[in-house]
């Protein structure tokens, strides 16, 4: 992850389900164990998944079929309390870091890899609404994706 406005503290394992919960909980949703599996199969991918890619890997965890209809509304619950994001160009999401912090992101998508991390500039996210409403328009979310090659893939070739 690259910070290059402000700074937040960024939990991991049970911290982050933790904060998760409290983020969940805070929307006015209850953190129900199915919930509460499906963030930490999210958490746990590298990348972006899909809801099909989570719903495999519980289906397999519980010996039963999970439907990806199932996951979707979890995972459009989870953006709107801003417990994970949506990678638009990948139709897939990630578990927030820092469920607590609200802010827009800008993802950096690597076309090699398919991993995305983001960046957190509050003054460029600010510049996009400020041009939006500008405009006459009122932005509720703006999406912002960077497409090319991660450092990663870049140092392989």
């Amino acid at each position: 992850m690259i910070h290059a406005a402000h700074q937040h503290q960024e939990p991991e394992g049970g911290a982050l389900a933790d904060a998760a919960r409290v983020a969940l909980q805070d929307a006015g949703e209850q953190w129900t164990p199915m919930r509460a599996q499906v963030f930490d199969v999210l958490a746990s991918f590298a990348k972006p998944a899909s809801a099909y890619d989570l719903a495999e890997h519980l289906s397999r965890a519980q010996g039963r079929r999970i439907a990806a209809n199932s996951i979707y509304r979890i995972l459009d619950l989870f953006v709107a309390a801003n417990v994970a994001q949506r990678v638009e160009s990948q139709n897939a999401y990630v578990a927030n870091v820092h469920p607590g912090c609200r802010h827009d992101c800008i993802f950096l998508v690597c076309d090699q890899c398919g991993a995305a991390d983001h960046v957190d500039d509050d003054k460029i996210a600010s510049s996009i609404r400020h041009a939006a409403e500008g405009s006459g328009f009122a932005p509720t979310r703006p999406v912002i994706e960077v497409r090319g090659t991660c450092q990663r893939c870049r140092e392989r070739t």
